[in-house]
């Protein structure tokens, strides 16, 4: 890379991890069952088989901080930042070429920018959520110049909504973004709470939380979904196959946390609700969504197993959705069902005075 910056994909994965924790779940799953194990392992086999085409070159980065950059994917017109989670890579928002949430927006005249957050090292342990809101968020918005729209994805929307004061943004849209953690099913909390207390002395003494601690927790909430996607790719065309490989190395890569972001994460967020409770403190003052003097849209999906409805942050137009977690942005419907409703929202705001 020229600019010295990480690119936005992280090397893909040719299995899925933590890879015990999957055979785990696929005796459990399938112990009835001795042909729904062999199709899925004939899936994995396929999966782990496949030949991956290389990812197009990283766009440019216009800004960055610390480890983290800000790259333009072009367009015109006041700037439009996604914000991804910190949790995976944000190539989701650019999976393909067919499959590019940000390449499309810019296509439509909308000049659209994503941070790539890059990957932590030891050295970043202490630095939390917050921090990567203050040190490496806000200091690229500032170089914009103007007022940025900011849009968030997953935990990129609750940052961007805790940002979105101290960046004075001129509009914040939210796509499946968590607010009220409480929201969440108590047996989820529950199971997220068990794996922090297990993984909490090993990531100390490492500093950073592995993808592999995050990924567990994920497959842990739906097990028999994960088995099951393996199951049909056993007899999956090869263009569902294609997709089915780049989605799912999206899913399995990504730089770990760092210590203070995953302690944050599990034990404020998750176990306490401090955005929800109004107890999150961003640049100095507590955020409340409510008290935002800027448009806010949130499009909430109805049948997300990741970041149930319910967790919304209530605030602003709500659209909801009726798809999955991923699928509201990559799915075959996604286009129709955010992408469209998404750019009809950005140009009324980005383009206003």
């Amino acid at each position: 890379m020229s600019d010295g910056v990480p690119p936005i994909d992280d090397a893909p994965q040719h299995a899925p991890r933590p890879f015990p924790l999957f055979l785990s779940m696929l005796r459990s799953e399938t112990a009835q069952d001795p042909d729904r194990r062999a199709a899925a392992l004939r899936g994995l086999a396929r999966y782990q088989s496949a030949l991956r085409p290389p990812r197009p070159a990283a766009m440019p980065a216009v800004a960055t901080a610390g480890r983290a950059a800000l790259r333009d994917y072009g367009g015109q017109g006041r700037p439009v930042v996604f914000v991804p989670s910190l949790i995976n890579p944000p190539f989701v928002l650019d999976l393909a070429a067919d499959q590019s949430l940000l390449r499309w927006l810019a296509s439509h005249g909308l000049r659209t920018l994503l941070v790539n957050w890059g990957g932590p090292t030891h050295a970043d342990r202490e630095q939390d959520v917050t921090a990567h809101i203050e040190r490496l968020l806000l200091p690229m918005l500032a170089t914009l110049g103007q007022p940025p729209v900011l849009v968030g994805y997953c935990l990129g929307g609750t940052i961007a909504l805790a940002a979105a004061r101290a960046a004075r943004a001129h509009a914040v849209g939210l796509i499946a973004a968590p607010w009220h953690f409480s929201g969440f099913p108590a047996h989820a909390r529950a199971e997220i709470a068990a794996l922090w207390d297990a993984a909490r002395p090993a990531c100390e003494a490492f500093g950073l939380v592995p993808m592999e601690v995050l990924q567990s927790g994920f497959w842990k909430l739906d097990p028999a979904r994960t088995i099951a996607k393996y199951e049909a790719l056993a007899t999956a065309d090869n263009a569902a196959l294609a997709r089915f490989v780049a989605l799912e190395d999206w899913a399995n890569a990504g730089a770990p946390l760092t210590l203070a972001a995953g302690r944050q994460m599990f034990e404020d967020f998750f176990k306490a609700d401090t955005p929800g409770t109004g107890a999150w403190r961003v640049a100095g003052d507590l955020v409340d969504p409510a008290t935002l003097d800027c448009p806010v849209a949130d499009f909430v999906s109805l049948t997300d197993r990741i970041v149930p409805a319910g967790t919304s942050a209530s605030v602003g137009i709500r659209h909801d959705i009726d798809a999955g977690h991923v699928g509201m942005v990559v799915g075959s419907r996604s286009r129709a069902l955010l992408w469209e409703p998404l750019a009809d929202w950005l140009k009324t705001v980005a383009l206003a005075r």
